[in-house]
């Protein structure tokens, strides 16, 4: 009777010592933890679908700044598939073997630098709209910030790769027992990752978001006054948009919830490097502000862009289905 209680507590019943044992939760904990989970995975899923296909599908939607939206989603997107295979640890044992394992971990490593890095882009973007409006149309142009998308990503795969490299060429060395998914990153790799996935695009964020505000409020004091100042070389200072402004405040709305959500899942981890070891609720309440940051996002699109508000319309009605639909005007 007894060694039939100890094999239910084992991940592998069947491998006895060397199978992980199952944690004890209450199943209600359980059961709330799953149904969580389960919906911010499909509401994260279903959200950014929308906006890839929004952006993707309506050409007029085909802008500098959507390009980079675009980029942020596809890495949401992703975020909310990530989850679905989360849920397999609920019971306290990974049953895909090592290979998934780490490669679940390479992904969710691209996806947060991929992400770092399109926020920075995002804030450059705003920053050359905001600050230098004559020639936004000439240093930004599709290309570029299609080229820039991509050198993103290349980067933040290259980067993962160099930190989990021990990792890669031999899955579930530093696993204790079968049915474990875990990782180790020596600490000078994990230090560095701190600072060119985080601290390093942070204050760049920070910085021309500040150069951003300062500029917009005296914009606004200029609009308001209706007074045109000259510089001492005889050049215009021009006024930005007010579309530019509006997408310079929205994006600001993402990019500090962005930053909210991160910032602990980086403390954690900085903090996990120097004493070796962390909290289970410290770093539960890390990742679960990582996942819902990918769930954020697209709600505030829905909040604050009138035209996402009208394509989800166009797609849940099927009109997205009709000849030339991709030409709709969506302002």
């Amino acid at each position: 009777m007894m060694e039939a209680l100890e094999g239910t507590e084992l991940c592998f019943p069947q491998l006895n010592n060397s199978s992980c044992r199952k944690p004890i939760h209450p199943d209600f904990e359980d059961m709330l933890i799953y149904i969580l989970l389960s919906s911010t995975s499909l509401l994260t899923v279903a959200l950014n679908l929308l906006v890839i296909i929004s952006i993707s599908h309506f050409k007029q939607l085909h802008t500098h700044t959507n390009l980079l939206l675009l980029s942020l989603s596809i890495s949401d997107f992703f975020v909310g598939l990530i989850l679905f295979f989360k849920i397999v640890l609920l019971d306290g044992c990974w049953l895909l073997g090592d290979l998934m394992c780490i490669l679940l971990l390479y992904l969710t490593y691209i996806i947060t630098s991929a992400s770092v890095g399109t926020m920075v882009l995002i804030s450059v973007d705003r920053y050359v709209a905001i600050c230098d409006p004559l020639h936004y149309s000439t240093k930004v142009t599709p290309k570029r910030v299609q080229v820039f998308i991509c050198l993103c990503w290349i980067c933040s795969v290259f980067l993962s790769s160099l930190l989990l490299k021990d990792n890669l060429e031999q899955p579930g060395r530093y696993n204790s027992c079968i049915g474990e998914c875990v990782i180790v990153i020596n600490y000078i790799a994990g230090l560095a990752d701190i600072f060119v996935s985080f601290l390093g695009p942070v204050t760049v964020i920070i910085v021309l978001y500040m150069r951003v505000f300062v500029v917009a409020v005296s914009q606004a004091r200029a609009m308001r006054s209706h007074v045109v100042t000259f510089s001492l070389k005889s050049s215009v200072t021009v006024t930005a948009k007010r579309s530019e402004m509006k997408a310079a405040r929205t994006l600001g709305v993402v990019v500090v919830v962005f930053l909210i959500c991160l910032s602990p899942y980086y403390c954690v981890t900085l903090t996990s490097l120097k004493k070796n070891s962390i909290s289970n609720s410290s770093a539960s309440i890390a990742i679960c502000l990582f996942y819902l940051n990918s769930c954020l996002n697209p709600l505030i699109y829905a909040i604050l862009y009138p035209w996402f508000r009208k394509s989800i319309k166009l797609i849940l009605t099927l009109k997205i289905l009709r000849p030339n639909s991709c030409l709709a005007n969506m302002r």
